[in-house]
């Protein structure tokens, strides 16, 4: 199997922190192609950082028994290190990374969010000017509306980061910020938990951002983006303003390429205005009419000539300053097209689509009975269940990708029933 390597450009360095490898590894695991070596922590060597960056910290103005708590009985976490080390050897394509996180689940959960929170996100978006419907598709991309905001002890995951390794700067940046949210008495040690990379909350901002752009909507005195979905929802709408969201303009939209266009265009270098791309024949994919002609967008053809074509807007590279992942802000830009009910479908020449919710727990379920271990059948396609099927797929001698096809859950079936393996080829 081909491998690639993971992109700089994937960096986040927007609220979200972890590189967009790292998401993948939260919400459908790593790629591992061969068993590794376990990577142990160095006790002693974080236990000398630790007693180290106390001057660092005292120096910051954190109090002596601040930082003496918050690192009270830590010590360096081995799934931290792993994960930092180990990070995946190549990105899903756009078909996959899309099929796979704006599902009809994720849609069907992002409207009632919405309707729950009507009133307040009116509010924010009166207050912000950025679309209640792109914070809500960050948010399920994000958490999953808050479902999974991470459980892991803050301070420890940065000082992990920290004490030594390709990402102890960011480790000591980050870990010196969430000292300075603790000394202010917006969290305390206990409540203050996140991501393995230290991202917190529902929208899941790192330290510095937080510092920068969380806000007490609600008017309790506290800008609690942990428990508080309202807070959490204003300060990435904060976020979204600070890095050049235009308030009433779409992030984007499906495309027609007329017949013989040059897909040299594409890409950031061939930006132009919506009229000179409509002269050129691009013709809106819904059927309606561009608006704002006179804005600049770029034309992206993530697939290739032969697969979907989006016309990106402003409002698309300020998704892409919450998280600097393309694929990433097309799905943020998609979803938020759904919860809005442009039902829209996006044709993948390698014919990739999701497959439903029923069918996912089908899959997780025949993968079980096999003696897979996938955690809960809950239809998430997490880590276990990828290389579950990464591990199916071998065995069958298919492609082997961990995507959750639906000619995998015919295989799956037919071997339930003592068919063997006589289904469709990929």
């Amino acid at each position: 199997m081909k491998r690639r390597t993971i992109v700089k450009c994937f960096r986040r360095r927007g609220p979200v922190l972890a590189v967009l490898a790292s998401a993948i590894m939260a919400v459908f695991g790593a790629l591992p192609t061969s068993p590794a070596q376990p990577l142990t922590p160095d006790r002693a060597a974080y236990q000398s950082f630790v007693r180290e960056f106390r001057s660092v910290a005292l120096r910051r103005g954190i109090p002596e028994a601040l930082y003496d708590r918050a690192f009270r009985g830590l010590t360096p976490d081995p799934e931290v290190i792993e994960k930092n080390n180990r990070q995946p050897e190549f990105v899903l394509p756009a078909s996959q990374y899309v099929a796979l996180v704006v599902t009809d689940t994720r849609v069907n959960d992002g409207r009632v969010k919405l309707s729950e929170l009507t009133a307040d996100l009116e509010r924010i978006e009166r207050r912000y000017g950025v679309d209640r419907h792109v914070l809500a598709a960050i948010w399920g991309l994000e958490t999953l509306y808050g479902k999974l905001r991470g459980k892991r002890n803050v301070i420890r995951s940065l000082s992990t980061l920290a004490y030594k390794g390709r990402r102890a700067k960011f480790g000591r940046n980050q870990l010196l910020a969430a000292l300075d949210i603790l000394k202010a008495g917006d969290i305390t040690v206990e409540r203050m938990t996140g991501s393995w990379a230290g991202a917190m909350g529902h929208m899941q901002f790192i330290p510095t951002s937080y510092k920068a752009y969380a806000v007490d909507f609600t008017g309790d005195g506290k800008r609690d983006i942990w428990d508080n979905p309202r807070d959490a929802l204003a300060s990435a709408a904060n976020y979204l303003r600070g890095n050049g969201w235009v308030p009433g303009r779409p992030w984007g939209h499906g495309a027609v390429l007329p017949e013989g266009f040059d897909a040299g265009l594409a890409g950031k270098q061939g930006e132009r205005t919506i009229r000179q791309w409509q002269e050129l024949g691009l013709r809106r994919a819904d059927g309606g009419a561009f608006p704002h002609p006179e804005e600049r967008a770029f034309l992206d053809l993530p697939a290739g000539i032969r697969g979907p074509a989006f016309l990106l807007r402003a409002n698309f590279r300020a998704i892409m300053r919450y998280n600097p992942a393309h694929k990433y802000a097309l799905a943020v830009g998609h979803l938020s097209d759904r919860l809005r009910g442009q039902e829209s479908a996006l044709a993948w020449p390698d014919g990739i689509g999701p497959i439903a919710e029923s069918e996912r727990k089908e899959l997780q379920r025949l993968l079980a009975a096999r003696g897979y271990n996938i955690g809960e059948i809950d239809g998430i396609i997490g880590p276990k269940t990828r290389a579950a099927i990464r591990d199916f797929q071998a065995k069958k001698g298919r492609r082997v990708d961990g995507f959750p096809r639906r000619k995998i859950l015919e295989l799956l079936r037919l071997d339930a029933r003592g068919g063997g393996a006589q289904a469709r080829p990929d």
